[in-house]
Parts: C-alpha cells; sequence; structure tokens
C-alpha cells in the first residue's frame, strides 16, 4: 500500500510540475490572442445529439467532407467537433489515449484532415475524474492535455462537468482556461457547467462561451425531470441574462437539434430564428451527411447567419409579451433592426401589430430608441426573402402554433 500511495504522490508531483513548466511560457501576448478568439458567435458542428457515443475517424471525415460539400463551410460553419467517448484512458507517462477501435490512426490525422478542408477541428473533455460517459476527465491532466491537444492541432474545446467531485467551478474551468492560453495554440474555450454555477457572472476571460441550462432535447416546449430542457425554455433563460453576452464571449444556448426529427417545421425554423436573435453559437447537431431540404434551408439561411454573426454582437431582449406572442427585438451594427415575434401558444393566434403604438427603448438601439412612426422602416421577411412595405401599416398575419415571423428593418 505504501508503494501505491508512493507512486501516486511522485504522478502527482510530475504532473504539477509540468503545469507550472507550461505555465511559466505563458506571456501577455498569448492571453491576448486567446481574448481576441470568438469575436462572433463560433459556427460548426458537433457529434453529440445526433451520434451520442457512435464517434470515428470515418464519421468525422465524411462529416467533414459533407459541410463542405453542402454550401455549410461557405455559410460559416467552421468548426468540427468531436463530442464525448473518443478517448479510453492514460498511458503510464498520463498521456491521454485515443480509441484504437474508432480511431485507429489517432487523433492529429483526423484534424489535419479537417484542416486540410479549411475547416476547424475541436475536441470535448470534462473537468472531472471522468467525462459524463465514464471516460478518463481531465482533473488532475489539465495542462498535460492542453499540451497533447495543441499537439494534435485542436481549435476548440468543449469542457463538460460531470463527476466533478464538489470543485469549485470558477477555479477548475480557470485552471484549464489557464493550461490553453500555456499550450502555445489558440483554442476556442467551451464552458459546459449547465449554467449551475452562474458562468456569465465569471466566464469573461476564462472561456468564449458558456452553457446556460441543462442539456437541449429535440422538443419545443418540455422540461424533464432529469434534467434536459426544450427550446422555449433556453430562450426563457437567456432573456434574463442577455447583458452578459458580446464579442468573445457568449452565452451558449446548446447544440442546434434542427433536422433531427422531433420538431415541426414551425418549430425548427423558431429555433434556429431564436438562437440568431439570441447570438448564440451555431452549433449543428444532425446528420449533415442526408439532409432534407427543409433543414438545409433553415441553416443556411443567409440573412439568419447574419443577424446571429452581427459585429456588434448584442443579444435581443423582449420587448412586449402580447397574447402569449413574445416580441423579441435585437439591434445590428448597421443601424438596421430584427424583429421576431413568436407563438408561444398551442393554438393560432391572430398578430395585429401597430409599429407606431409605441418608442422601442434600449440602450443597444441607435440612439436608444426605435420611434418608427418618425422614421419609417422597410420590412423584410427573412425566410421568404420578400418585402413586407413598410411599418407605416399595422402587422397583420395568422401565426400557426409555435410559428415565429423573423423580420428585418430596414432603414
Amino acid at each position: 500500500m505504501k508503494s501505491i500511495i508512493t507512486s501516486f504522490l511522485l504522478i502527482g508531483i510530475c504532473n504539477f510540475s509540468f503545469a507550472q513548466q507550461e505555465f511559466g511560457k505563458q506571456d501577455q501576448s498569448v492571453i491576448s490572442e486567446f481574448d481576441k478568439l470568438a469575436q462572433t458567435p463560433p459556427m460548426g458542428w458537433n457529434s453529440w445529439n445526433k451520434f451520442g457515443c457512435n464517434v470515428s475517424e470515418k464519421l468525422i471525415r465524411e462529416m467533414a467532407d459533407a459541410i463542405v460539400s453542402s454550401g455549410m463551410k461557405d455559410a460559416g460553419y467552421g468548426y468540427v467537433v468531436i463530442d464525448d467517448c473518443w478517448q479510453t484512458g492514460r498511458d503510464e507517462k498520463g498521456n491521454i489515449i485515443v480509441d484504437k477501435d474508432h480511431f485507429p490512426n489517432g487523433m492529429k490525422p483526423v484534424a489535419d484532415y479537417v484542416h486540410s478542408l479549411g475547416l476547424k477541428f475541436g475536441i470535448y473533455s470534462c473537468a472531472g475524474s471522468k467525462t459524463c460517459q465514464g471516460r478518463p476527465g481531465s482533473r488532475g491532466y489539465q495542462f498535460q492535455d492542453a499540451h497533447q491537444y495543441a499537439g494534435w492541432g485542436v481549435d476548440y474545446l468543449k469542457y463538460d462537468w460531470c463527476y466533478n467531485e464538489g470543485q469549485d467551478a470558477k477555479a477548475a474551468y480557470k485552471t484549464m482556461s489557464d493550461a490553453l492560453k500555456a499550450c502555445g495554440r489558440p483554442i476556442v474555450f467551451s464552458i459546459c457547467e449547465w449554467g449551475e454555477n452562474k458562468p456569465w457572472e465569471w466566464g469573461k476571460g476564462i472561456g468564449h462561451l458558456w452553457r446556460i441550462t441543462a442539456d437541449i432535447r429535440d422538443c419545443y416546449d418540455c422540461k424533464f425531470n432529469w434534467g434536459g430542457v426544450g427550446v422555449l425554455q433556453i430562450l426563457d433563460k437567456a432573456l434574463t441574462i442577455n447583458q452578459y453576452a458580446g464579442p468573445g464571449h457568449w452565452n451558449d444556448l446548446e447544440m442546434l437539434e434542427i433536422g433531427n426529427g422531433g420538431q415541426t417545421e414551425h418549430e425548427y425554423r423558431s429555433h434556429f430564428a431564436i438562437w440568431s436573435m439570441m447570438s448564440a453559437p451555431l452549433m449543428a447537431g444532425n446528420d449533415i451527411r442526408s439532409m432534407d431540404s427543409l433543414t438545409k434551408e433553415i441553416l443556411l439561411n443567409k440573412e439568419a447567419i447574419a443577424i446571429n454573426q452581427d459585429k456588434q454582437g448584442k443579444p435581443a431582449f423582449r420587448f412586449v409579451e402580447l397574447n402569449g406572442i413574445d416580441i423579441l427585438v435585437k439591434a445590428l451594427s448597421d443601424g438596421d433592426v430584427a424583429f421576431l415575434f413568436i407563438n408561444r401558444n398551442n393554438f393560432k393566434v391572430d398578430l395585429n401589430y401597430n409599429w407606431n403604438f409605441d418608442t422601442v427603448y434600449d440602450e443597444s438601439l441607435e440612439n436608444g430608441s426605435l420611434y418608427m412612426k418618425r422614421a419609417p422602416r422597410k420590412i423584410k421577411n427573412i425566410w421568404t426573402q420578400q418585402d413586407m412595405g413598410t411599418t407605416d401599416s399595422p402587422l397583420s398575419k395568422v401565426l400557426e402554433p409555435h410559428e415565429s415571423l423573423f423580420l428585418k428593418l430596414r432603414k
């Protein structure tokens, strides 16, 4: 027993020395590079929602190919992220071991292939002793793992919170943040502790995005006793903390479920419109190789993506709630404004909205307000790309259950 304890202590001392050595290399320029990452919400694809633990080199290569051939790369989807289950253990030196059955060539060739297509490569780990699927986590190996990720060519790290064993969340995520800053490669850091410790209050400078709720489920309006939530539940949380998001530090509303089959067309359109309005990372979670025309139309809508990627980075705010219809407003950097009317009801609603009835006030708006009676705006429908007149005339539309009306108001 004594020899086992001694060996354990020696391993701990070696890892700590490695961490000190690597952290000592960190300088202000590296931190500055870290802070410059993710100036707009990250866009890409993550394996978890569709494939769970069924990940492999073949799958990732095929998905990277599909991102290019489908037009998603050209639309801005740049990251290909492998979620949990790619790792099986650690070797005698403490290095993380890649699952040889599913990644027979190791991880670097996968990253190299993704990079050869002009895309960026992401990976998953966990702040705990184990990942959520029981694979080895990074606790005690943060600097060693970050160094290994950099050697593979990792550009993005999603960092989970399972088996955290009572750690202080801010301290745990700062440790990995410091490790990434010391690894010699710019890596976007995605904090995934489900909003349990209010990361929006301390995450800026530690990570580039942080989850705000429990895991998303492929449903529009739902909540599960074991933690899963739907689109509307995530929206309601995001609206209470929208002031914390901006260039380089984003509220992560979770990966997209569009194309996975659990929602109606209206719900999927609303899902994407909400993420666009809230300046949320757009990480597709479907099988891109077999997208139907509707999924492709939604994910590739240039106007919606432009609203999401607007350089001002101001998430929408809820202007008013009217008979179960949420009206969200998002200021854009060129002075234009996006409006989203969301029917939260399970029944049809007649929308009759007088643009000139109320002045919209918010500090994010140009000159702090939007008074359309004095300065009418041209209206464009984001989904149909059609012009809908001006704000001189009232807006009238029958909204189906969970349907939304996504508009851009131009000067």
